[in-house]
């Protein structure tokens, strides 16, 4: 017998909006309510043992062995040592409980654990995670631990702690899986360009993910304990002085033909417990599915190593807010590399509004992940520098994480996507800010709904207290903008923020962007495929094709006179559609 393998494919990946409505939906089913009262019931009996037992677990009679029910003092009966059967019940759920505990907290904290890491970070530390799970997998469980009971003698505790670690893997598989998809998430993205470290990201939103499906594992894993600490004990292999459920089926195996019924209690009690686990979980893995769920997507992504920064990059000169000098990105793609970023040259000036544009595919966005330092792991940087106020991002992670989020920040393509499901967005906006800037929740409240206010949210106080799905994509989109200026950034990157919007709508963020870099005095990266709004809104206008810039110029002479064929077919693609006045 191996350790239990969790279905994936029967769990909900994905954490629901409001733990409280999930419990009162369980228990608003009536399979999901009688499973929460016999375990309740079942619990209380093993803490309260010491009060509800009638006799001690070892107290003999032995004018009582082997008695039928309900013929003398023993309501059950006594077994064939002479020993209430009622009272070993009440004692051995203690036991068996402590034991599930102990199966439960070790899987859970190994396997949760290296899932979320092996998950969130991958390369390496995932190959190597994943090895030594399957290897672990491959142990046959319960011959193991009876091989193991030559060395740590009858001890159940330890027994189960073992089978916790063997039993770890199915937890570090369903982690793992759930977060793979997360991780590469639009509002974990965010978290990052808001400043969040890592393990802020991991534990305030990647772990509110995976929280529901290991709930619902978590019940199947206990009545796997519950089977395989009884299985131990039948086979002799516990404390033969604690009571235990399946020691007193062991035991009445024994004298089956002198005393049947002592074998209907203890299975009865095991089978019902570990029934309704199951059950519960069932309950609970229905509840989940059927609302305040937000799907994982599963994408297939590269396992080779994001490659070094070239060792032969451009001396990286300051002078400007921002300067890229000779950038190019490629991805792994069979025996060469791909490029999506050749050679990208840009400089944005304070006050500065730099559009960057260009059709699908053309770099525009992997160009602004570049600057964030956001690119995917499987991405190589080949060659090129990033300075910020003449200092170098591209080698220099430190910097990188002091800017990201307090002076360089970011505004989404999608609101909706951006924004995590499971906060409220007044708990999202703080808690970025607070990470930042250091200061209270209420300085940070203060200031927020002040900025929210000031970006067109009319009702502040109420839409704080309100979640994603409850605003609209309008509204979202300057619930980021909010979160963007915040830490009074000098550096804006805007990838196309309207492009979800209707037309209404996307006049007035533009015009509220163009307020916010008269106010503020911003530089702004907007990042956009539509020539009108570079028109409306920028200073200056990069055109890319095929992962190049191919010109560069003020808006005023790059639409009267453009020297790029490129430029001209995308203006006069723009000026038959309407799209420019």
């Amino acid at each position: 017998m191996t350790a239990p393998t969790l279905d994936t494919k029967q769990i909900a990946l994905a954490a629901p909006a409001r733990r409280s409505s999930t419990v009162s939906r369980t228990l608003r089913n009536p399979l999901g309510l009688v499973c929460a009262v016999v375990l309740t019931l079942l619990v209380l009996v093993g803490v309260l043992a010491p009060w509800l037992a009638p006799f001690d677990p070892n107290y003999i009679r032995v004018d009582l062995t082997n008695a039928p029910p309900l013929s003398t003092e023993y309501l059950l009966g006594g077994d064939s040592a002479g020993r209430d059967v009622l009272s070993r019940l009440i004692w051995g759920a203690r036991g068996t409980l402590l034991a599930c505990v102990v199966v439960l907290a070790v899987s859970v904290s190994v396997g949760v654990t290296s899932g979320l890491l092996a998950g969130f970070f991958g390369g390496k530390l995932e190959w190597i995670s994943s090895w030594l799970a399957d290897a672990i997998m491959a142990l046959p469980g319960v011959v193991l631990l009876i091989a193991l009971y030559t060395v740590i003698g009858p001890s159940i505790i330890i027994s189960m702690a073992i089978f916790g670690l063997l039993i770890a893997p199915s937890f570090y598989r369903l982690v793992r899986g759930i977060v793979r998809g997360v991780r590469h998430e639009l509002y974990v993205d965010a978290a990052q360009v808001a400043g969040l470290s890592n393990a802020r990201i991991i534990f305030r939103h990647i772990l509110g993910a995976v929280r529901g499906p290991v709930i619902i594992a978590s019940s199947f894993i206990l009545g796997a304990g519950i089977t395989i600490q009884a299985s131990l004990e039948f086979l002799g292999l516990g404390s033969s002085g604690e009571a235990s459920w399946g020691g007193m089926l062991q035991l009445a195996f024994r004298s089956i033909y002198n005393n049947p019924q002592s074998v209907v209690f203890p299975a009865v009690i095991i089978v019902v417990t570990i029934l309704s686990l199951v059950l519960l979980g069932n309950v609970l893995r229905d509840t989940m599915q059927a609302s305040h769920t937000r799907p994982v997507s599963r994408r297939h992504r590269s396992e080779l190593e994001a490659g070094a920064y070239s060792e032969s990059l451009p001396e990286e000169t300051g002078g400007e807010l921002l300067e890229v000098r000779g950038l190019e990105v490629a991805y792994p793609q069979a025996d060469e590399l791909n490029r999506v970023v050749s050679g990208v040259d840009l400089i944005v000036r304070k006050g500065e509004i730099h559009g960057l544009v260009g059709e699908s595919g053309s770099g525009k966005s992997q160009t602004a992940f570049a600057i964030l330092g956001l690119l995917p792991k499987e991405a190589v940087v080949i060659g090129g520098a990033i300075s910020f106020e003449g200092q170098g991002l591209l080698k220099n992670a430190t910097l990188m994480k002091a800017v990201r989020g307090r002076r360089i920040a970011y505004i989404p393509q999608e609101p909706m996507t951006n924004l995590d499901p499971t906060f409220t967005i007044g708990e999202q906006l703080s808690y970025g800010l607070c990470a930042v800037r250091r200061i209270s929740k209420a300085e940070a409240r203060k200031k927020l709904l002040g900025l929210l206010t000031r970006v067109g949210i009319r009702n502040a106080p109420e839409i704080w207290n309100r979640y994603p799905h409850e605003i609209s994509g309008g509204m979202a989109q300057r619930v980021l903008i909010t979160g963007a200026i915040a830490s009074d950034p000098d550096l804006i990157i805007a990838d196309e923020p309207t492009t979800a919007l209707d037309v209404t709508v996307q006049a007035d963020v533009l015009q509220l962007l163009r307020e916010l870099r008269d106010e503020r005095g911003l530089g702004m990266i907007l990042v956009t495929h539509n020539l009108g709004v570079v028109a409306d809104l920028c200073d200056t206008i990069s055109v890319m094709k095929d992962g190049k810039i191919v010109e560069t110029a003020d808006v005023l002479t790059l639409f009267s006179t453009p020297t790029h064929p490129y430029t001209r077919e995308l203006l006069s693609s723009t000026v038959e559609q309407g799209g420019v006045r």
